[in-house]
């Protein structure tokens, strides 16, 4: 399947990156990558992902969705957030390790590169033994456009 919104070569593109995540290339699985894609810096909860899949593909049921998202960020295509209060969040920035800063009026989510240094960015006071790989931080505070 083919979508008019990308450019030459994408779909293929998506398409090696499910097989090098060790993933089957399946049009359920290219239409929530597409709608990921599709949203740069955008962090949607399953039905925005599933509206905008539908758009692409056709029919694609919620629980494909959700299954097709669990299988993404399990092989480590897509990344959830789920900030307080609301839904899980999913976007396809991966790998990088940024945080969030999250409106507590409008609940839109943006993100933000890492506070200080390399992975895992902070040190906890006392590991207590663990290997620490990441730190997920959430800034909470008031957009500009819910402060005005």
């Amino acid at each position: 399947m083919v979508w008019d919104d990308q450019e030459p070569g994408e779909n293929e593109k998506k398409r090696e990156r499910l097989r090098a995540a060790g993933l089957r290339v399946t049009e359920g699985r290219l239409a929530v990558l597409h709608a990921l894609d599709g949203a740069p810096g955008q962090h949607l909860d399953a039905d925005e992902i599933g509206a905008r899949a539908r758009k692409a593909r056709g029919r694609l049921s919620t629980q494909a969705v959700y299954d097709n998202l669990r299988a993404l960020e399990g092989a480590g295509l897509v990344r959830r957030i789920e900030p307080a209060g609301g839904p899980a969040r999913y976007e396809a920035r991966v790998g990088d390790n940024h945080h969030h800063l999250v409106c507590r009026r409008c609940g839109i989510a943006v993100d933000v590169d890492c506070v200080v240094g390399a992975r895992p960015c902070l040190e906890p006071s006392n590991d207590h033994g663990f290997v620490i790989d990441e730190a997920e931080v959430t800034f909470w505070g008031v957009c500009p456009c819910c402060r005005d």
